[in-house]
């Protein structure tokens, strides 16, 4: 099975203080990243979460551990 995944994780879980910049950043198919930016669809990350990409993460920002370990299960399957 064929799933293609961004190397960077993208957006979901909101901080406290109401701002929209995420808590963790999940991993999300590549194609649609771009659609959910533009046309505002929801994406669904490796973990299951769903969510509109709103942020593109920064180096160093905080990953989803779920998403990670997917993604790592995935890479070792190559």
């Amino acid at each position: 099975m064929a799933t293609e995944t961004i190397e960077r994780p993208d957006v979901d879980e909101r901080t406290d203080e109401g701002t929209d910049i995420p808590k963790v950043f999940h991993y999300v198919k590549k194609d649609k990243i771009a659609e959910s930016a533009v046309m505002g669809n929801h994406v669904v990350a490796l973990c299951g979460e769903v969510f509109p990409v709103t942020a593109a993460p920064k180096p160093g920002s905080p990953v989803c551990e779920k998403c990670k370990k997917i993604y790592d299960r995935m890479r070792k399957g190559d």
